[in-house]
């Protein structure tokens, strides 16, 4: 009987993922580990595949001890914490879950601007605590409809937000690396087209090359009645000048999916009614989980099989 290859997990992977990979490699649970080093010293040779997700990544010692590694297969669309160059230039492939989540981050974009503007949580507390009986109605809100709405990152999630909000008379504008065959108004100032929204929505990928890109120009531009919204990597908001800007009344509000040291949140924000905080959970619904979970799967049944991948990221399209 053929021995089966073996895979390091890296993170928490679900029964139905287990399944499958337990029917197909001998899978080793890093996180199981109680000496790490030992057991990358012990086992590092004979590894040559990885499953791991968009926030743990594949630190690049891990990488290094591995030197027959051939497939990492990222639950998540996000990639930032590997380093795929580098494994391209060894022949290794990379590959991601894209597409399968867009429709619920597209969502969950709309749901927090929607609920900033609208003064959701607020408004639940207010009638939680008996106000509204007790002081009548509550303060009015502000209308999403027909705004103009900036889209930073107009990649296959960015275009799913656009086409949702057509049904709101918005006014989409966009800004990018460059310009796209799209009906939309391209930006290649970020600072400018932040002045020109009344909401901006960051959905770029993370990364050293978009650490910052919203800093305190492109926050005092979008104002003290702007929204920002990022779901796309804590890293991309420069968090202390939005904090900043809040608390002084520059910027008008915020719904944030991600911060840049998850899961530890500014404190400041806790008290902030103008603002929306989630968990990171852009695409954490039972059938979006369980797509990438399938595709991730997927990625590494195809390689065993035939050497080929289904997603690979850009930098690895050509390896395999």
């Amino acid at each position: 009987m053929t021995a089966k290859p073996d895979l390091l997990v890296i993170g928490g992977v679900t029964e139905r993922m287990m399944g499958r990979l337990t029917a197909e490699f001998t899978v080793h649970a890093l996180y199981d580990q109680p000496d790490q080093g030992a057991f990358m010293a012990a086992h590092g040779t004979a590894i040559t595949a990885v499953l791991t997700n968009g926030h743990d990544g594949l630190r690049p010692d891990l990488m290094a001890a591995l030197p027959n590694l051939k497939i990492v297969s990222s639950y998540g669309v996000g990639y930032d914490a590997i380093d795929a160059t580098a494994a391209a230039e060894r022949g290794i492939v990379v590959t991601h879950t894209p597409n399968v989540l867009n429709d619920e981050v597209a969502n969950t974009a709309l749901l927090l601007w929607f609920s900033v503007s609208r003064r959701l949580v607020p408004n639940d507390a207010y009638v939680r605590a008996g106000r509204w009986e007790a002081e009548g109605n509550a303060p009015l809100s502000r209308s999403v409809q027909g705004r103009t709405v900036g889209i930073v990152g107009l990649g296959r999630i960015g275009q799913a937000i656009a086409d949702r909000l057509a049904v709101f008379d918005s006014t989409v504008v966009y800004h990018s690396r460059s310009p796209r065959d799209v009906p939309y108004r391209y930006y290649a100032d970020l600072t400018e087209m932040a002045g020109d929204s009344d909401v901006l929505i960051c959905i770029t990928p993370g990364g050293a090359g978009t650490r910052h890109l919203i800093n305190r120009d492109v926050i005092d531009a979008l104002g003290s009645e702007g929204i920002l919204v990022n779901v796309s990597r804590g890293s991309v908001v420069d968090e202390t000048a939005m904090v900043q800007a809040l608390r002084e009344g520059r910027l008008g509000g915020a719904g944030l999916d991600v911060f840049e040291a998850e899961p530890r949140v500014p404190s400041e924000l806790f008290d902030m009614d103008n603002v929306v905080l989630q968990p990171h959970v852009g695409s954490a619904t039972h059938e979006t989980r369980q797509a990438m979970g399938d595709l991730t799967c997927d990625n590494l049944s195809q390689w065993l099989g035939d050497g080929s991948t289904i997603t690979p990221v850009p930098e690895c399209r050509n390896i395999g």
